[in-house]
């Protein structure tokens, strides 16, 4: 049996990331690929437990990123290698690139440090294909302020979803192969097609 492929969403809180999830695994499934769906923080019982912690209870940076990373973990431990082996097709909302902007971009965490932890946790696993959904600030802002539960991150102000996008925009500069930049602003038919173009790319011929 192959091994299946690792996509990953990323974006802002705001981007639209989570709405074209399952219509991700859907076009997958469509095209006869086995489907795992998974998240970040979280993804694993224990991974739920961090992400509760994550989402409502300050902490120092530096722990924060810490714990991102522990999740991280058992989630590969757990769930992504494995089904990875058994040949699904695994999509993340969200995996390290979001680390790279909210603790990096965001929080200031020192790139080096990320990177030494990232080496450290997941032991050259990298997505296959990354979609970055990506909007400007006000429309991310704008679709937040009908939120009425906030959690901590999506209540951070605009400076910091600044240096988030920017660090977010960085990545897909620095790996243009494998982050693929989605103008999340167009309808969501515009974006599905562009979503099938790149994922059929992704599937043997």
């Amino acid at each position: 049996m192959s091994r299946g492929k690792f996509i990953t969403l990323e974006g802002i809180d705001g981007a639209g990331k989570s709405t074209h999830l399952n219509f991700i695994a859907e076009h997958l499934r469509a095209l006869g690929k086995p489907v795992l769906t998974t998240r970040e923080p979280g993804g694993t019982p224990l991974g739920e437990m961090l992400r509760d912690l994550l989402l409502s209870q300050a902490m120092h940076v530096e722990t924060e990123t810490l714990i991102m990373f522990a999740s991280r973990r058992e989630h590969i431990h757990k769930v992504i290698v494995p089904a990875l082996e058994k040949g699904l097709w695994v999509i993340s909302d969200r995996f390290t690139d979001a680390t790279y902007a909210y603790q990096g971009g965001g929080r200031g965490i020192a790139v080096e440090r990320l990177k030494n932890l990232e080496d450290w946790v997941q032991n050259g696993l990298q997505p296959d294909l990354t979609l970055l959904f990506d909007v400007p600030l006000e429309v991310s802002q704008q679709r937040l302020s009908f939120n009425q539960s906030l959690d901590r991150f999506e209540q951070e102000k605009q400076e910091f979803f600044s240096r988030v996008r920017q660090a977010y925009l960085d990545r897909a500069h620095t790996f243009p192969q494998r982050i693929k930049l989605i103008d999340s602003t167009r309808s969501i038919a515009e974006i599905q097609t562009s979503l099938c173009g790149l994922l059929d790319q992704l599937v043997p011929q």
